[in-house]
């Protein structure tokens, strides 16, 4: 709540700093109990995870409708949600770790089995990819808006949610890609798609280039779904049950 009220670079990047560095590592931990309790990631998670592309879409769409982008507000609300999801989260079904127990230490969370899956070189290249691909990623979080903000789109986040939408319908197809392409080919169609919607954003306009505009926006789907979805059950696939946990955790902190 505090970050919302800030007037300087420095206070409000403490509590931003602050906020990512207690939020992130929570991606690692929801996917590794939605893998839990599935028979078959492959086909069951794109149907579970696309819920959360639905409410990514919903506040967008709340956003730019309210004209909020431009204000403090989506600060405070992020910073009330996660009380309300801390509430919801005891209702989860109970999902006790697979490793042995034992005190808590630096090495329980990085175990040496998990650190290990990056000597295998296709867990390699799959960890140096994503932390190379994580670099434009988030000039695209962080730019995109105020970039078609300043380029003169009207309702730049209601517009942005298409790309979300293109996430979901991608999402609920990831099964069919999944038997028709395989990881390899759906990582490597992930980071050309990466490339391809920055050179549309380089050359697209509010004039006769509006359509590489959009065309930036909707690739997300392939972007997003592509790379970093398929590389999470990629990685629940590839590690021992007992490591699952710290091998996406490992990740996590890579990307």
């Amino acid at each position: 709540m505090d970050a919302a009220h800030q007037t300087s670079f420095g206070s409000l990047y403490t509590f931003a700093l602050i906020n990512c560095a207690l939020f992130m590592p929570t991606l690692a931990l929801t996917n590794s109990l939605a893998f839990r309790q599935m028979k078959e990631p492959k086909a069951d998670f794109g149907p579970v995870r696309v819920m959360g592309t639905a409410g990514w879409i919903a506040a967008g769409l709340l956003e730019g409708t309210l004209r909020l982008e431009q204000t403090a507000y989506p600060t405070e609300i992020t910073a009330g949600w996660p009380v309300l999801m801390s509430l919801y989260c005891p209702s989860l079904p109970h999902t006790a770790p697979l490793a042995a127990s034992g005190p808590s230490s630096l090495r329980g969370l990085f175990p040496r089995e998990a650190v290990e899956l990056l000597r295998k070189k296709p867990m390699a290249v799959f960890a140096i990819a994503s932390f190379l691909i994580c670099i434009p990623l988030q000039f695209y979080y962080a730019f995109t808006n105020l970039f078609l903000n300043e380029s003169g789109v009207v309702n730049s986040a209601g517009k942005m949610t298409g790309g979300q939408a293109s996430e979901l319908f991608c999402m609920l197809l990831l099964p069919w890609f999944f038997r028709r392409l395989g990881v390899k080919y759906m990582l490597a169609a992930g980071m050309c798609a990466w490339t391809l919607r920055y050179l549309l954003f380089a050359l697209g306009n509010v004039g006769s280039f509006l359509w590489m505009l959009w065309a930036g926006i909707l690739l997300h789907g392939i972007c997003y779904d592509f790379f970093f979805v398929t590389g999470q059950i990629y990685i629940d696939r590839e590690a021992a049950p007992p490591f699952r946990g710290a091998a996406q955790g490992i990740i996590t902190l890579i990307t």
